[in-house]
């Protein structure tokens, strides 16, 4: 159900759950203030209640509010990507909701970089929390549309058209001592984050560490889940789903499946052709196939195939988060 501006903050501040589009993905938004509110977001997505949500506010001078400590390096990271995809999770004041926080000590805080979600936070007041507008584990909506198709068509929706960045944020701890940690990768790379911040970010033992291999994704994939989009099924079409690293692989097991009359489709990074097999090819650039990566993967899930055939691109940094995502949504 598509609605006005109006129409949302209306919703939100009777404490309902609104579908409102940010540059990354939709989310499924309630008054991060409200629990009750809160839970139908984790009802309306079946999501589990330890799972953390981020909390959207308008402007860096609302982090005081949510925050027991703002470091200094948590200043400098927000100064330079805000509005934009960067989550901080910070120590959490103790009046902070353990419904927003999923049980955890600290809280996840960013600014949205879309002007109609920035004017529903501006204009209404107040401070959202919202996950991917989809049911858990299944593929992130990017259009209003995705939204009606994933949860129903009774969910408000405000239509902000198409979302440009196309997948999560970018989420970086930050502790007290100024250290900091990449928990999610997103388009704000590490290197991007670290020169920023004037140092590497913390390994889990204390030492510095440089993950510019992105064979870390495979590793955070057994790590229990703290913050959102770490668990093991993520991002994943309802058709089931398996990844290659290289086109010949794919092609041989597109002819495989042929010859059992099972049918398959694909989706390919740079142009190509798979015989006999639906195809989709997205530019050979991370930014381009990250803001169209979901919309891709919901295209080939509504041809109703027996599975879905995905490239993988390079294992690289500066492909870190399109391979995060794939990982998990091909994860079995």
């Amino acid at each position: 159900m598509r609605v006005s501006l109006e129409q949302a903050i209306a919703e939100l501040k009777k404490g309902g759950v609104v579908a409102i589009p940010t540059e990354t993905v939709y989310g499924l938004a309630a008054d991060a203030t409200n629990d009750a509110a809160l839970t139908k977001i984790f009802t309306t997505k079946q999501r589990p209640a330890d799972h953390p949500l981020i909390v959207h506010i308008s402007d860096i001078s609302q982090v005081t509010d949510w925050v027991m400590d703002f470091p200094e390096l948590a200043v400098k990271l927000a100064r330079a990507f805000w509005p934009g995809a960067l989550t901080l999770v910070l120590p959490a004041k103790p009046h902070v909701s353990r419904v927003v926080r999923g049980g955890e000590p600290t809280v996840a805080l960013r600014v949205p970089n879309h002007p109609l979600a920035l004017q529903l936070l501006k204009q209404s007041g107040l401070c959202v929390a919202a996950p991917s507008a989809n049911l858990f584990t299944q593929l992130s909506p990017t259009t209003a549309a995705h939204v009606e198709a994933g949860l129903g068509e009774a969910i408000p929706v405000l239509d902000g058209g198409a979302c440009t960045v196309g997948i999560e944020s970018t989420i970086v701890s930050v502790a007290a001592d100024g250290q900091w940690q990449l928990l999610r990768p997103g388009m704000i790379s590490e290197a991007e984050i670290a020169k920023v911040a004037g140092v590497p970010q913390r390994s889990d033992n204390g030492s510095d560490t440089s993950s510019d291999n992105a064979s870390v994704v495979q590793k955070e994939i057994s790590v229990t889940p703290k913050v959102p989009g770490q668990h093991a099924l993520h991002y994943s079409p309802r058709t089931p789903l398996t990844l290659y690293k290289n086109r010949q692989d794919l092609l041989a097991a597109c002819h495989a499946l042929q010859n059992t009359h099972k049918k398959c489709a694909a989706l390919l990074i740079g142009q190509g052709e798979v015989p006999a097999c639906k195809v989709i090819s997205l530019p050979d650039h991370p930014e381009k196939v990250a803001e169209q990566l979901y919309s891709a993967l919901h295209e080939l899930d509504a041809m109703k195939v027996d599975r879905l055939l995905v490239e993988l691109p390079p294992a690289d940094s500066e492909w870190m988060a399109v391979l995060d995502r794939l990982t998990r949504a091909g994860h079995q």
